[in-house]
């Protein structure tokens, strides 16, 4: 399997984040994760990648039948993982191109040839429709809401992470960029089919491109309900009716 998690358990300020919430996610599958506001998806995102602000109080994260609890973010993105962001943080003073080829080295342990990078941030940018200056401004600095979210697909393409979370990652795209986005994650699945990826939104636009082998609706830091595409779009069409949740499926 890639991941497991299990039974994790996370609080804080006093306030139960996630609750006994476990999830398998094998090998090339696509799950997609909803749930209302405030209910633990992206501090569940966090979690996997091991965020120092977020601590768990139980369970277990397995990585490829391994326990991955004792790694920092960077030794877990080594392995493979990889966090897009909901809200992708600016870095003033670091351009896009250091930074992606920088982490290249990180990943590959040997210095990448400027001529082959080169080659890729092109090929790439271009795939997303990206303007070629913004390799030379610094991450995110001044970008729209869409160009950070292409920025985000640019890192998973030259990168080449083995299991992807997509933080909500069609908020703050307009309907071009969602094109675009959806077809180069749609065409690096295909190109990749042994890629997981664990998708986190509100609404299930993104799912006109990347088809999920499962959906979860999350309510109070578990899964309380599991089904395919159908149930996201019962999701967006009549709501989370939570009066139809028990507190038995919320605390079983």
């Amino acid at each position: 399997m890639a991941l497991e998690l299990k039974k994790l358990n996370c609080t804080i300020a006093e306030k139960k984040i996630l609750n006994d919430f476990s999830l398998t996610i094998e090998e090339g599958q696509t799950h997609v994760i909803m749930g209302p506001n405030g209910t633990g998806k992206s501090t569940l995102s966090h979690i996997i990648m091991g965020d120092p602000i977020y601590k768990l109080d139980s369970g277990d994260i397995l990585f490829n039948n391994e326990s991955i609890l004792s790694l920092s973010p960077d030794q877990r993105a080594n392995k493979g993982l990889f966090l897009s962001f909901q809200n992708p943080l600016s870095i003033e003073g670091v351009s896009n191109s250091e930074f992606l080829r920088t982490a290249l080295a990180e990943k590959t342990g040997s210095k990448v040839g400027l001529f082959d990078f080169v080659k890729q941030m092109d090929q790439a940018m271009d795939d997303l429709k990206m303007d070629e200056k913004m390799l030379h401004r610094s991450i995110n600095k001044g970008f729209s809401g869409g160009e950070k979210k292409k920025n985000e697909i640019l890192q998973i393409k030259l990168l080449k992470p083995s299991f992807i979370i997509l933080d909500e990652i069609d908020s703050g795209l307009d309907v071009d960029s969602l094109k675009i986005v959806g077809d180069n994650l749609k065409r690096y699945q295909k190109e990749n089919p042994k890629v997981s990826i664990l998708i986190i939104t509100h609404y299930p636009r993104i799912l006109d491109y990347i088809k999920p082998d499962f959906v979860h609706m999350m309510v109070h830091g578990k899964i309380v309900k599991t089904g395919n595409i159908t149930l996201a779009k019962d999701i967006e069409q009549n709501g989370y009716r939570l009066n139809d949740v028990s507190e038995n499926d919320i605390n079983e």
